[in-house]
């Protein structure tokens, strides 16, 4: 999968958790991918959504994460219960300064505007030439979420284990204690389980990897992607919920927020 080869290039601590599980004998199914846009009408989400919709797709439920200025959709598939949920976030320009609109159109502006009508814009990557470090710490200051788009742009940012699937972890807490004993560092915000039973799903994830991205200025490690990992509860009809929970949204994306990392 085009998707999954790109996002494990600059993850690779999830192609070794997905190859440790499977080695236990675990069949790995994916919950769902997330991926970030802008809400320019040239990138957002009515412009991604259109592969995914291509082929069968539909809207199920929105979000909004009023801190964060994010607006997000999820999608199912219609007829493919076991393929994975597309949750598709955008960052709400119109709620951010004047300095990182300006920016962000800039880069928009800076590309020739065919490269957005590209059926496989969701796996162009930067399409912009994102490569200033003082470009990416302005917008850092003000939006983590921004600055991650100015580098990495148009990929999956992260992969979602299904945890339902597991047959020796029956719990979030039992697949968290198995990762960390076997080295890897879980986002702690908020907790490193968010969401309870009682809200029908809970979610876990690694913290985002480290790339080395060579900026004009020279070369500095940032935060790339991170593998996430949901457990779902049956509903009052017994069947398990499909939706998603702001409040632990909220925390999962900042798996990748600097100030979790250790810089070097």
């Amino acid at each position: 999968m085009k998707l999954w080869e790109q996002y494990a290039n600059i993850t690779p601590s999830a192609r070794k958790i997905h190859e440790l599980l499977e080695e236990r004998g675990e069949v790995i199914k994916n919950d769902h991918i997330a991926i970030r846009t802008f809400n320019d009408k040239r990138v957002n989400i009515e412009v991604l959504e259109k592969p995914f919709l291509n082929v069968g797709y539909e809207a199920r439920g929105e979000y909004n994460f009023e801190s964060k200025k994010l607006f997000a959709r999820h999608y199912e598939h219609l007829t493919d219960k076991d393929a994975p949920r597309i949750f598709i976030s955008e960052l709400e320009l119109e709620k951010c300064s004047p300095e990182l609109q300006e920016t962000v159109q800039g880069i928009l502006n800076s590309c020739d505007a065919d490269l957005f009508n590209n059926p496989e814009l969701v796996l162009s990557g930067s399409v912009w030439n994102g490569n200033s470090q003082a470009v990416y710490k302005s917008l850092l200051d003000e939006s983590e979420y921004a600055a991650w788009m100015y580098v990495y742009g148009f990929r999956v940012n992260h992969f979602t284990i299904n945890t339902n699937a597991l047959k020796e972890f029956k719990t979030l807490e039992e697949l968290n204690h198995f990762l960390e004993e076997s080295g890897w560092k879980l986002n702690a915000s908020g907790g490193k389980i968010k969401g309870t039973p009682e809200q029908l799903l809970e979610q876990s994830s690694t913290l985002a990897d480290l790339y080395l991205v060579d900026f004009e200025e020279g070369a500095l490690e940032i935060p790339s992607c991170y593998y996430e990992f949901a457990l779902r509860y049956p509903m009052a009809n017994g069947e398990l919920y499909q939706g998603f929970v702001a409040s632990s949204a909220d925390k999962i994306f900042e798996s990748t927020d600097v100030k979790l990392q250790e810089i070097k």
